[in-house]
């Protein structure tokens, strides 16, 4: 289950202007739902079977295990959406398959040490993830792993142990077929960003032992309800009609709040797909995440007092799963906070949740997006949800939601420096 609660937006914007606004713009909904040929290369994510269907799950699912069967640790060479996604999945569900390590998303000597520290007395396997392989962060950090691969267990070894997902017809599939790598195709028509069902992540998270499966089966069931579902009773068109309204009326961040950790690094992902999707030509809601209770004090201060510019959107778990039930003992001393006698922390968090929610809701407008368990077939249904709302908002928006002419700048500069 995944549903949109706008309950706490309608002092803001009434259900009438809502509607209004959501039936003026039903074209941009049909249009999402079609796809679009002007960007076709960009729109392969919209039929989940594309790039997860069963062909692509079940190879996916054989290397996985030839890597398990050679190594405990995995390295993901990627960054931004190059390991968001499983990132998110992983960090969230801890399955149990290999130990996963994340490289190739910093220049920092001191974190790559860190990599090549926590190596150390394992079986190593790494993935460089690299559409383009000209991005800095990963390029420099697969001639690192590479190397240390050779030096550590001989050339004809090492090969067995490097996989790269990337451009076919590309310099780094070139480069595969010269040394020997396994070669795994990067999507041909997925963005990045766009990538979370796709081999890209499929391949790390089947390796540490998540259910891709699962995965695929909620992203599915997610498009076949987005893309045949009109008006409002499309929640992620409700959620696009929202904050374009809300764009309009001068609200210019967005903060994602959840109070249930697991959902930290899914809220990563979350800012890349919005940033970079919808900031440009001048124009965007800025992406942040506000992660209770632990800031608390500090953006949830800013959200209640501060300037006026910004909306929230929850994801509120409904559910209690396994894990999710620890009841405090009582009173063994006097700590004045007898009142938690006997009170499970699910209920507790619960009750913080809905209390900062109330409190938020007087002064700014607040979206829910309910969801009644973090498995890996919400993880599909979230990944999808977003993916389509995104679009579907920078269409509003009046934007190109798969194009990315920001990060250029600062690598040309950046290669410049380096002498490239």
């Amino acid at each position: 289950m995944l549903d949109l609660n706008t309950t706490y937006t309608e002092k803001f914007v009434a259900s009438g202007e809502l509607a209004a606004y959501a039936e003026a713009h039903a074209h941009v909904l049909a249009r999402c739902q079609a796809g679009e040929e002007r960007y076709a290369d960009s729109q392969g994510w919209l039929e989940v079977d594309e790039w997860a269907g069963p062909a692509v799950l079940d190879r996916t699912e054989r290397l996985a295990a030839e890597l398990r069967a050679i190594a405990d640790t995995f390295v993901i060479i990627g960054v931004g959406g190059s390991n968001n996604s499983a990132r998110a999945v992983i960090k969230a569900l801890r399955p149990n398959g290999a130990r996963i390590v994340y490289a190739g998303n910093t220049l920092s000597a001191h974190e790559l040490n860190g990599v090549l520290a926590e190596l150390e007395g394992h079986d190593v396997v790494i993935d460089c993830i690299a559409k383009n392989f000209e991005t800095l962060e990963p390029g420099s950090s697969f001639r690192l792993l590479r190397q240390y691969l050779v030096g550590r267990y001989g050339k004809e070894e090492a090969a067995r142990r490097i996989v790269c997902t990337g451009t076919i017809g590309s310099s780094l599939e070139e480069l595969c077929r010269a040394e020997g790598y396994t070669f795994v195709p990067f999507a041909t028509n997925v963005g990045g960003r766009y990538t979370a069902l796709t081999e890209v992540h499929l391949l790390p998270l089947a390796v540490a032992g998540a259910d891709i499966r699962a995965l695929a089966a909620g992203a599915k069931r997610m498009q076949e309800q987005l893309r045949k579902t009109d008006g409002l009773e499309n929640s992620a068109w409700r959620y696009a009609c929202l904050r374009n309204i809300l764009w309009d009326r001068g609200y210019r961040v967005e903060l994602l709040g959840f109070f249930e950790p697991r959902f930290r690094w899914f809220s990563k992902w979350w800012e890349q797909l919005y940033a970079e999707s919808e900031g440009k030509d001048g124009k965007g809601i800025f992406p942040a995440a506000l992660e209770c209770s632990e800031e608390m004090h500090s953006l949830g201060q800013y959200a209640q007092d501060g300037t006026h510019q910004l909306f929230e959107t929850f994801i509120d778990l409904m559910e209690p799963g396994a894990g999710d039930s620890l009841v405090l003992g009582g009173t063994d001393v006097a700590d004045a906070f007898g009142y938690l006698d006997g009170k499970d922390f699910w209920d507790i968090n619960k009750a913080s949740f809905n209390a900062t929610r109330a409190a938020h809701a007087e002064v700014l407008p607040v979206l829910t997006l309910e969801i009644d368990r973090i498995d890996e077939e919400r993880f599909g249904m979230l990944f999808y949800w977003f993916a389509f709302a995104c679009y579907a908002s920078g269409s509003l928006l009046g934007v190109n939601p798969f194009d990315q002419p920001g990060v250029e700048t600062y690598k040309r500069l950046m290669f410049e420096a380096l002498g490239k």
